[in-house]
């Protein structure tokens, strides 16, 4: 099957960010792809990968890059398919982040690229299949279940509350999310 969505990154220290949009896109059975397409380093194979996107099946491309975060606003210069920016931190940005999510958001006027928060490839994935379920029953339907599923959690969050007193609840929600 070709793939719908196709996931790119300016470098492999990009991946651990970018896979929680693969996670989301593997939980929503949406065929996807994988690539190393850096703005500065391999400029001809972005060039190439946006504009044969379309050819290969893919209707959505997810672009995560850090840094000066060029990669999703060019993508989107080559190619008229949707482009989602994922603005990345790595641990040694001394601006955590901020000036990827500058460079992304701030795309001129014709050239847009929807753009989430920073290191936020999670949503990046949900957004994609959002839109993919525009034309997508089985999607759509997929997409309805996570989002109630999600309002489920809250109602049954809040009912522990009533319950046990939000004293008790913040001491075993600290408990059971240690590190998350």
């Amino acid at each position: 099957m070709s793939p719908k969505v196709g996931v790119i990154m300016g470098s492999d220290s990009d991946l651990e960010v970018m896979n929680d949009a693969l996670k989301v896109l593997i939980e929503f059975e949406i065929p996807y792809e994988v690539r190393i397409v850096s703005a500065h380093r391999t400029p001809h194979e972005l060039l190439e990968y946006a504009e044969s996107a379309k050819s290969k099946g893919i209707n959505i491309i997810i672009s995560g890059a850090g840094g000066a975060a060029h990669l999703p606003g060019m993508v989107a210069s080559f190619t008229s398919l949707p482009v989602i920016g994922v603005p990345i931190c790595s641990p040694t940005n001394p601006v955590n982040g901020m000036d990827s999510l500058f460079s992304i958001v701030q795309m001129p006027p014709g050239v847009p690229v929807a753009t989430v928060s920073i290191n936020g490839a999670k949503n990046a994935g949900i957004l994609a299949c959002s839109i993919l379920s525009i034309s997508d029953p089985i999607i759509f339907e997929r997409i309805d279940k996570f989002k109630n599923k999600m309002r489920d959690e809250i109602k049954m969050k809040n009912k522990k509350i009533e319950e046990i007193g939000h004293d008790k609840y913040l001491e075993i929600y600290k408990k059971t999310n240690k590190g998350k």
